[in-house]
């Protein structure tokens, strides 16, 4: 599986954007869906795999209970795949994860979370036309007859009434199947993070590790180091990439205001131990500039400095003029600095 760790906008959108030339359509629109998370570190379990213990005798109760529990009205019709993509919407535990078909909205949700600010994060991007050229005979030729590149509630409809029956068809496969199905519209949620789901049969395999040990070249993770997240955070605000479009309504309003006006130029970073303890330091981010951050390093006892710092693999940070690793940790109390705050009561004037 191919990995790349960029080291600004433009690197991260050169990588999400290679390859976008489609032949079949003759346009600019590849086959690729995307997932964005805030670390690094995290897998791609899903939701009902983290429930842990027998999960996977569990998923017919859950589903069997929220349809029975919903409102009357939640799902027009009764179809099992629509009630399906409604329950993961609405935080139900399942075999689903979320993509989308927005290289975008996935940057968006690698940097959306400030407490995350100081890991790095990653997006993954799937070819999922090919995924899907290895699925059965019979599901390909459902995708043929539509004229479809991804299923839909209704074409998996025709094909299975349920997830059991589902997994019974596939029984016989020699391995796990995955499917990407572009989920109904159920609100504007949905529609503005163009969003995709994927599912796997039988529940208990992991796209992650089907992808890594028998399809790696299906897949690119595209790590955002975290010594560059603000760069791109701040640039995706400026396109209209942001909470306010993500989450419509006054829930992604206030989650928008909240970050935008949170203090990220200021963190706070720890030099290694001299003495008894480690030395503790409030530093401003005055640039940004190919993947490092360059700083001005303040405390109340001592001449303020600058120096340059950035994130390496594995989210360790690196005083890059002083040779030393150091812990960053993203918005810093100002107040613990009397003259961190004075400096940035200057730049403002």
């Amino acid at each position: 599986m191919k990995e790349i760790r960029v080291r600004d906008w433009n690197q991260l959108n050169s990588e999400l954007f290679e390859d976008s030339w489609y032949a079949p359509h003759g346009r600019f629109r590849g086959p690729f869906v995307f997932r964005g998370m805030s670390n690094a570190t995290w897998d791609l379990q899903t939701s009902l795999m983290r429930l842990g213990g027998r999960y996977g005798e569990l998923e017919n109760s859950l589903l069997r209970n929220f349809r029975k529990y919903a409102h009357r009205d939640a799902a027009p019709g009764d179809s099992f795949w629509h009630w399906l993509a409604l329950a993961q919407h609405h935080g139900l535990p399942t075999r689903l994860l979320d993509w989308t078909f927005s290289p975008h909205v996935a940057v968006h949700f690698a940097t959306e979370d400030v407490s995350e600010f100081a890991v790095d994060g990653v997006i993954w991007r799937v070819d999922f036309i090919a995924v899907h050229k290895l699925l059965p005979r019979s599901l390909r030729k459902l995708l043929v007859d539509e004229n479809a590149v991804a299923f839909t509630t209704s074409m998996l409809d025709s094909y299975a009434e349920s997830l059991v029956s589902l997994d019974r068809k596939l029984g016989k496969s020699k391995s796990p199947a995955v499917l990407f199905m572009e989920p109904p519209s159920l609100d504007d949620r949905i529609v503005n993070q163009a969003a995709f789901l994927s599912f796997m049969s039988p529940a208990t395999a992991r796209i992650d590790h089907w992808l890594r040990d028998t399809h790696p070249d299906l897949c690119r993770k595209i790590i955002i180091p975290a010594s560059v997240k603000l760069e791109i955070r701040d640039k995706l605000d400026m396109m209209n990439i942001t909470e306010r479009m993500i989450y419509p309504g006054l829930d992604g309003l206030s989650r928008w205001l909240k970050r935008y006006y949170s203090p990220l130029n200021l963190i706070e970073v720890t030099y290694p131990k001299s003495g008894a303890a480690g030395q503790k330091r409030v530093a401003i981010i005055e640039q940004v500039k190919a993947g490092a951050l360059a700083i001005k390093v303040f405390s109340d006892d001592a001449d303020a400095y600058t120096t340059t710092i950035e994130s390496r693999p594995g989210s360790e940070w690196y005083d890059c003029e002083k040779g030393c690793k150091v812990q960053v940790k993203s918005r810093a109390d100002p107040s613990s600095c009397q003259r961190a705050l004075d400096y940035l009561r200057d730049l403002r004037k």
